[in-house]
């Protein structure tokens, strides 16, 4: 296997767990490999797990502590030139995924995104179309920026080593990052790092066994349940879709939840489904997910074909007053 570079970005100065898990399939390669890490605290983060590393290298200070293009840009250029590894490996983050299209333009390398496997005699496996299709490819031009998917491969054990080459890099910025907005209010409801993903259906916003709709003890139940457990929240398509139909809808959800064929595939190790019928163009997005449960008063849907590991017929609602107390 060819000599690789392992390209990482810190978060507030850690290293995420997508970026262990690229070092992890460097050290199974077995070519040999470099290190280099960006943004704050990269120095001490890259001594961390530079562990096995032929050569390491550094790019921090404030210019590189925030994500934005022309330093994200400026400091990958300057690892990947001061390497000189033909096969550089970098997680497939929202920062390197807008930084390093741009950087193979100015190495003349090519690049691949959603990456989900490198074999030792260099075939690589990635992901098309929301990971509908998967390719083998190989490919002559060097050097070559793989962009692996997070959560594809298992994460490496941190092995501190010797310091890094911390490198100067020259780069001027128009843009200053004055601070981050969310249209969430504060709300966070998204965490892919999460345990757990509670997926919720458009049950939720139908008329109860009382005859009538309960959508804001809806909102309430759900919202606080992921407060209390932390955990990710994710919709079915029908869910979201609501808004444009006129009737209640759940005021925290929006497209980016959406778990299924025409959204995203997840990989938390739990998923609970509530008020989801459970049939094939959703459940495609459970796949990745290893422990599926879910509550449906239907004891004929689709989650009991087959498609759960357990299923608890009852009334949501009911269940997750219960849960609530308990937590």
């Amino acid at each position: 296997m060819e000599k690789a570079l392992v390209l990482l970005h810190t978060v507030n100065g850690q290293l995420p767990p997508a970026a262990l898990e690229t070092l992890g399939l460097a050290h199974t390669l077995g070519g040999g490999f470099d290190l280099g890490v960006i943004g704050a605290g990269a120095a001490a983060a890259a001594q961390q797990v530079s562990g096995g590393a032929a050569k390491c290298f550094a790019v921090e200070g404030e210019a590189f502590a925030v994500s934005r293009y022309s330093t994200d840009a400026a400091a990958c250029e300057a690892v990947i030139r001061a390497s000189g590894a033909p096969l550089i490996l970098a997680p497939d983050s929202m920062r390197f995924h807008r930084a390093l299209p741009g950087v193979a333009e100015r190495l003349g390398a090519a690049i691949d995104t959603h990456v989900v496997s490198v074999a030792a005699d260099g075939a690589v496996e990635r992901w098309y179309y929301r990971q509908r299709v998967e390719t083998t490819l190989r490919r002559g031009q060097r050097p070559w920026i793989l962009l692996i998917e997070p959560g594809s491969q298992p994460a490496a054990q941190p092995q501190a080593g010797a310091a890094p080459e911390l490198l100067d890099v020259a780069c001027e910025t128009r843009t200053n990052v004055e601070g981050f907005s969310t249209p969430l209010a504060g709300e966070q409801t998204i965490r892919p790092d999460a345990a757990l993903l509670f997926v919720a259906g458009a049950g939720w916003t139908k008329k109860q066994k009382d005859g009538a709709a309960h959508v804001d003890e809806a909102a309430e139940l759900i919202l606080d349940f992921v407060r209390r457990t932390q955990c990710s929240l994710g919709s079915s398509k029908s869910l979201v879709d609501l808004s444009g139909e006129g009737e209640a809808v759940l005021p925290f959800l929006t497209h980016l939840h959406q778990v299924g064929q025409t959204g995203s595939s997840p990989r938390h190790k739990k998923g609970l489904a509530t008020c989801c019928h459970g049939e094939e163009p959703h459940v495609v997005g459970w796949r990745f997910i290893q422990e599926r449960r879910a509550v449906n008063l239907d004891p004929n849907c689709g989650w009991v074909r087959g498609k759960a590991d357990v299923v608890y017929v009852a009334d949501a609602f009911e269940v997750m007053r219960e849960l609530l107390k308990l937590l």
